[in-house]
């Protein structure tokens, strides 16, 4: 399957760090349907889908609106990020992946438990071909701010102020990890090939995946800590606490696989 793929050429190795986001730029990649319906509690309450999204676009889209308004005058959200990319190769279920001084990492990753189950390390070239394969990395945050901010309005008996805002970070995390993915499949050279319709493209209408730790295909929290060292997160501020949770609370990290076929699974 990987030996199929032609493996782009990646603008540098290692680690880069964005130490400013405008949250401007986030918006775009911002899910609002799942903001306002699972996080803010909005229902369609009997009205169709295009029904809903103009009665939001009149009720709700103005709250997001004062809502990022305060959160700009008091610097609440700080969006940041590392990513880069690394030489890579399967063996067997492992993903490995290198520098200069050889192997920098490896995931140990689980397979489908079925005949021509998946891995994601198929979607990435066997250590036995004579060209590596490349694979990039992630992390994001949206810093500390956000999550103190909301923790003193619920404190301040705020309680819907604190709803809207955690919510918000939450979906705004998701949207800063939409986002270095689009730059990163830029950067490999086939961004192009992303859906136009903002709606398709947060349905995975692009190509490749982005595989957040803690899910089916890779589900070990502690290995975000390779990750994490990789790429250097102190730079951004990030670490991980003893129960492999990271911190600050909105951020997030991912393994991102170029390959075309590269998909979602369960086990």
């Amino acid at each position: 399957m990987a030996a199929d793929a032609e493996v782009p050429e990646p603008p540098f190795l290692g680690a880069r760090v964005l130490q400013k986001v405008a949250v401007e730029a986030l918006l775009p990649y911002l899910n609002e349907r799942l903001l306002y319906q699972f996080h803010w509690g909005f229902r369609k309450a009997g009205r169709d889908l295009a029904g809903f999204r103009a009665w939001a676009e009149i009720e709700v889209k103005p709250i997001l609106t004062r809502l990022l308004d305060t959160c700009a005058q008091e610097g609440i959200l700080q969006p940041q990020a590392c990513y880069g990319y690394w030489q890579a190769a399967a063996q067997g279920d492992d993903l490995v992946l290198f520098d200069e001084g050889g192997e920098a990492a490896r995931f140990a990753l689980p397979r489908q438990p079925r005949p021509g189950g998946l891995c994601l390390a198929d979607f990435v070239r066997d250590v036995s071909s004579n060209q590596r394969d490349v694979v990039g990395l992630q992390l994001v945050t949206l810093g500390q701010q956000v999550a103190d901010t909301a923790r003193q309005w619920f404190a301040d008996d705020r309680y819907q102020d604190y709803l809207y805002l955690h919510g918000l970070g939450v979906e705004l995390t998701e949207a800063l990890a939409e986002y270095v993915h689009k730059r990163i499949r830029g950067e490999l050279g086939f961004g192009h090939e992303d859906a136009r319709e903002s709606d398709a493209l947060l349905r995975q209408g692009y190509r490749g995946a982005r595989y957040s730790f803690g899910y089916p295909a890779c589900p070990n929290l502690t290995d975000q800590r390779q990750v994490l060292k990789l790429l250097g997160a102190e730079h951004i501020g990030v670490v991980m606490a003893e129960a492999d949770q990271l911190h600050p609370e909105q951020s997030t990290s991912a393994l991102v696989i170029h390959h075309p076929q590269a998909k979602y699974f369960s086990l």
